[in-house]
């Protein structure tokens, strides 16, 4: 009696099984970046000591709660930017922009500048991060970098300025950041290359950012 001829199997093209491959790394990757983290380039010196020109970092956007892309809606609260975070935004005057500076000013806190000196809700702050290296300081009506406020941070909303104070666009010169806005809070360094010496920071390498 003779044996039935077994159906064939079968088998994926490996055109296909590339393409899958593909796309099952494309949404992994759309999904990481979207709701975990993303790597940012520092492309200025307005954060100065803190992150130089050159560095990249990775920012965690898990830590502020889901937002849906494009809507900026959180669908999943977790916590809100504390002072003291260095958070990335997206930048209220270009939104093609992100811009990442460090939270001084959280909603109902009473921010003021008074000759490169700063005060939260009329106290002095120690500003540990901030740096200030020209010795000029300016009226309120030539400019705000120096003598600013006081102003009322609104609901759902932040006051951030760049730790090298005196070289920063911040909050100080267009205003505050809305909390959607908000993309992630700055954690680690993964890479560093100085562009004028032309070789790697290694020391900057694995860097917690604080």
């Amino acid at each position: 009696m003779k044996e039935k001829p077994s159906p064939p199997v079968k088998t994926k093209s490996k055109i296909r099984e590339f393409f899958e491959a593909i796309l099952t790394a494309f949404l992994i990757a759309a999904f990481i970046i979207s709701f975990v983290v993303q790597a940012f380039k520092i492309p200025s010196g307005s954060m100065i000591p803190t992150l130089l020109v050159g560095d990249h970092l990775f920012v965690n956007k898990f830590i502020y709660g889901v937002k849906i892309p494009y809507f900026r809606k959180t669908i999943i609260p977790v916590t809100d930017p504390k002072r003291g975070d260095v958070v990335v935004f997206i930048y209220p005057q270009d939104r093609s922009k992100d811009f990442i500076k460090r939270v001084i000013g959280i909603a109902g806190d009473k921010i003021e500048m008074k000759n490169k000196k700063l005060f939260i809700n009329e106290q002095a702050y120690a500003d540990p991060y901030g740096v200030y290296d020209d010795q000029a300081i300016y009226p309120a009506e030539a400019q705000p970098r120096d003598n600013f406020g006081p102003v009322i941070v609104p609901d759902h909303s932040l006051f951030v300025m760049g730790d090298n104070r005196d070289h920063s666009l911040d909050s100080r010169f267009w205003g505050f950041v809305d909390l959607k806005d908000v993309q992630g809070k700055a954690f680690i360094l993964y890479w560093s290359w100085n562009a004028e010496e032309k070789n790697v920071r290694w020391e900057r390498l694995a860097k917690l950012i604080k």
